[in-house]
């Protein structure tokens, strides 16, 4: 995913980001839940948490796995209950981070990213600390944040030109996440897997047999709240639907909007 904080003038937080999963795991896209009526995310239905969501106090959340097939834990908890859980609680992303400080080694490696009206935070296992971010533009894959990977890299770059418009062309913000152009050998990071999946992983749009990119979310938030969050799904067979949620929410970092 890549995402711009505090960095254009009318959109204060823009976010593009691709769910990549395998097809046979169950799930439901983005959706108001019927057990939190004020939830809006993705669900996985094998665990019962979500990878991207928010909700109508203007609480945001997102994850994503650090990959590490050299040291990967047994019996961890699921990551999605980090951000489903969030999105359930009164706490703000500040504190609900620093809270999970004891409890993060139960949980597979994850990158957290939260955001209400507070402020927008970043929690990972693999590194500790909270990180409050600042006005930027950033990427995040399945290593620590703005880690150099070549599609990290390229999505960033490309939100960074877009920031140039007044208004971003929200079928270009797509098109940035679309590409399924694998990285050179020599580019691959080593994660501790095969070759061959490190070669398949390191587009920006995956696309195989059983494993792929099933969701492309691009979410723009103006600096008053209103919010337009736009979800492409897709399958093994290629593009499923379209949906569009217009909400006007707390802005995110905007302590006292009253949305």
């Amino acid at each position: 995913m890549t995402f711009a904080y505090k960095s254009h003038p009318t959109y204060s937080f823009i976010l593009l980001a691709n769910r990549d999963e395998f097809y046979a795991r169950p799930s439901l896209p983005m959706h108001f839940w019927n057990e939190q009526p004020g939830l809006l995310a993705g669900q996985d239905l094998e665990q019962g948490g979500t990878w991207l969501g928010i909700n109508k106090q203007g609480k945001f959340t997102a994850v994503t796995n650090y990959r590490d097939g050299k040291t990967a834990k047994k019996d961890a908890l699921s990551r999605g209950a980090l951000t489903r859980n969030f999105l359930c609680s009164s706490l703000p992303a500040s504190q609900y981070l620093e809270q999970l400080q004891s409890k993060q080694s139960q949980f597979g490696d994850y990158n957290l990213l939260l955001g209400d009206a507070s402020g927008l935070c970043y929690q990972s296992n693999r590194e500790g600390p909270v990180r409050i971010l600042t006005p930027g533009v950033y990427g995040l894959s399945n290593a620590l944040l703005n880690t150099p990977w070549p599609k990290l890299l390229q999505v960033r770059s490309l939100l960074s030109e877009a920031l140039s418009q007044r208004e971003p062309d929200k079928e270009q913000l797509f098109d940035i996440m679309s590409d399924p152009l694998q990285a050179e050998p020599s580019q691959l990071p080593d994660t501790g897997i095969s070759e061959e999946w490190e070669q398949l992983l390191s587009s920006c749009f995956i696309q195989s047999s059983e494993y792929g990119t099933r969701a492309t979310t691009v979410l723009m938030q103006k600096t008053c709240g209103e919010t337009t969050i736009i979800e492409k799904n897709f399958g093994p067979d290629g593009f499923e639907n379209e949906q569009t949620f217009k909400l006007q929410l707390p802005a995110i970092g905007y302590a006292g909007s009253t949305g």
